[in-house]
């Protein structure tokens, strides 16, 4: 078959299928315009999941005739005015969602300029465009999906539920308002449900940063009062938000948010960044709450690497990773050992009856005792007895004195009991900590091993036969540029030839290691992400390990000063707030919680 060219209609049908690949991808590139064009109050409304009908109206800057003619066509914008690819200030750059969308469903366009006398109107049909023509509507513009898809029903058949298009709509509006806390959004469903609704926060509204009373407003409670702020800088970039608490975690990376230079994006080395600062704080299988921006300089950035912008590229990836790894794991150990509040609210649900409040809840009798005994009073007396007349219950024995500890230097209280060999159980002022003493132990251990690490290094052994590695030139040239860096870590290796290394010592602390398999790992990652991440993470594995077999063990009885001594230690190390596995190491129950659960309140 000779070489034709193809005709313009399926060019943009070819596009679409790259750009617009499911009715979210339309909602992200209409809201990009309407945030392009400088609005401060967009709505979205969805029909059947999109599919039936995505409109986006907005009160933007709006366009005449001429450029509503001119914005259906391909590569037609307004946002690239010195035709530079680099310093890109904008959402939009390349003028294809209008076209690509028309290409494939009823596209209709009416918009209005402030000051102009009319609106105009203009059509597109499965690539058909009518010319414009006059039409009533306020200044700004609302553009009108319907039936997308319909052009090319084979796609049709790749569509979820209704329901999952909608939710993946809803989310992509979620991570651009994320981004832009001083425009209002929101978003209609069927039957006019709206499913999104936020109000524009200003200084002045939401105090002095309008960014976090946004993500309070999308994350909820619980991330609110769980979440740390991160600000940090590097080389020209920095990286400021707010992340979750390892105690506050998902079983899927769905609620991790990262905005660059104003742009959501799902990037690799940005989660990937986000794991290895968490990586020995929470369990492998979960994955924690952030919301991340990332801002630097534009030439450092290339955002044209993806059909839908949902992927960046930077020049010096280890600057960024590193940026980001060191500041999320700075905040975390400054949050020392405090807990999220989820951990409290969980055991609180434990003890409730499941359909009762706490009003509601059943009143605890003694069995076959006459009402006489326990009536209602500071203690169960009976009538001629007076309280220190009162026989102690058999088992019990008045307790000691004891020295008690308060106050902010000792935020976890004074212990009282330890219960079943395993758990301590602590007074504060406004209520009480429950304290895994095997979990707590554990992470101390774990940070001073980390800290004697740090300071003295990694202890080597020397192999008995030094093991040739043989690898591609490119890949070995990588790990011997970077060997001052594996040494630091305990792995000590030369260039051996164009093509392989030799490796002389591994770290002392992993035992039966299978260098030639690590090597190839490392220098995969450095050619990937330019980190050893394999090195380190099996570090940190053994320390981990060699913790959790040497820190008290559940069962193990602990006198009152051990139980106070580890309790001050918690409050002084890094991270106490979970063991190595991300499980909790406490919990506190406030005295108001705890009187709402026997209805005293």
């Amino acid at each position: 078959m000779p070489i034709r060219q193809l005709p313009p209609v399926l060019v943009n049908r070819i596009a679409a299928g790259e750009v617009i690949e499911r009715p979210a991808a339309a909602v992200k590139e209409l809201v990009e315009n309407a945030i392009d064009a400088g609005a401060d109050r967009i709505e979205v409304t969805l029909r059947e999941g999109g599919q039936a009908l995505i409109a986006v109206a907005d009160n933007g800057s709006g366009m005449s005739a001429d450029e509503l003619s001119l914005a259906v066509e391909r590569h037609c914008t307004s946002k690239l005015p010195d035709d530079d690819l680099v310093e890109i200030a904008a959402l939009g750059f390349r003028g294809e969602a209008l076209p690509s969308i028309g290409a494939v469903s009823r596209l209709k366009i009416v918009s209005r300029p402030p000051g102009a006398d009319s609106a105009w109107e203009i059509a597109v049909e499965a690539g058909v465009k009518r010319p414009p023509v006059p039409a009533a509507h306020p200044p700004g513009t609302r553009v009108e999906v319907r039936d997308l898809f319909f052009a090319t029903p084979a796609r049709l058949k790749f569509m979820k539920t209704p329901r999952s298009e909608r939710d993946q709509a809803v989310d992509a509006v979620k991570r651009l308002a994320m981004a832009y806390p001083a425009i209002a959004f929101t978003v209609t469903g069927d039957d006019e449900r709206v499913l999104l609704r936020l109000a524009a926060e200003t200084a002045a509204l939401a105090g002095d940063d309008p960014r976090t009373a946004r993500l309070a407003a999308l994350l909820g409670r619980d991330f609110a009062e769980n979440s740390i702020a991160v600000d940090a800088e590097r080389g020209g970039f920095r990286l400021t938000g707010r992340i979750g608490l390892p105690t506050l975690n998902r079983g899927l990376p769905r609620d991790q948010y990262l905005v660059v230079n104003g742009r959501p994006v799902r990037d690799r080395l940005l989660t990937g960044a986000v794991r290895a600062a968490y990586q020995d704080v929470l369990a492998r299988d979960r994955h924690p709450v952030v919301a991340l921006f990332l801002d630097g300089p534009a030439g450092e950035i290339d955002v044209n690497v993806h059909p839908a912008k949902a992927e960046i590229r930077f020049r010096d990836t280890a600057l960024v990773r590193g940026l980001i790894v060191g500041a999320l794991r700075h905040a975390l150990e400054a949050a020392g050992h405090r807990a999220s509040t989820t951990v409290a609210d969980a055991t609180l649900a434990a003890f409730r009856i499941p359909g009762s409040g706490a009003a509601s809840m059943p009143r605890f009798s003694l069995p076959h005792t006459p009402r006489a005994l326990y009536e209602t009073g500071n203690a169960f007396l009976s009538p001629g007895l007076a309280p220190d007349q009162m026989p102690v219950a058999p088992g019990l024995a008045e307790p000691a004195a004891e020295a008690t500890v308060e106050g902010p230097d000792a935020p976890l209280g004074s212990a009282r009991v330890q219960l079943h060999g395993t758990y301590i159980l602590a007074e504060t002022p406004s209520g009480i900590v429950l304290v895994d003493q095997h979990a707590a132990h554990e992470r101390i251990v774990h940070e001073r091993m980390k800290e004697a690490l740090a300071a003295r290094g990694v202890a080597r052994q020397v192999l008995l036969l030094p093991e040739v590695v043989e690898l591609d030139s490119a890949l070995a040239a990588r790990l011997v540029a970077r060997a001052d860096e594996l040494a630091e870590f305990g792995l000590i290796l030369e260039g051996f030839g164009a093509g392989a290394v030799v490796v002389r010592e591994v770290p002392a602390l992993l035992p039966g290691l299978e260098v030639a398999s690590l090597v190839r790992d490392l220098a995969e990652e450095l050619a990937e992400w330019d980190d050893a991440l394999s090195l380190k993470e099996r570090i940190d594995s053994v320390c981990g390990t060699l913790a959790c077999h040497t820190s008290v063990r559940a069962g193990r009885r602990l006198t009152q000063p051990e139980m106070d001594a580890l309790l001050r230690q918690m409050e002084a190390t890094p991270n106490s707030g979970q063991c190595n596995h991300g499980r909790p190491t406490y919990v506190t129950l406030a005295l108001s919680d705890i009187e709402r659960l026997f209805g005293r309140r």
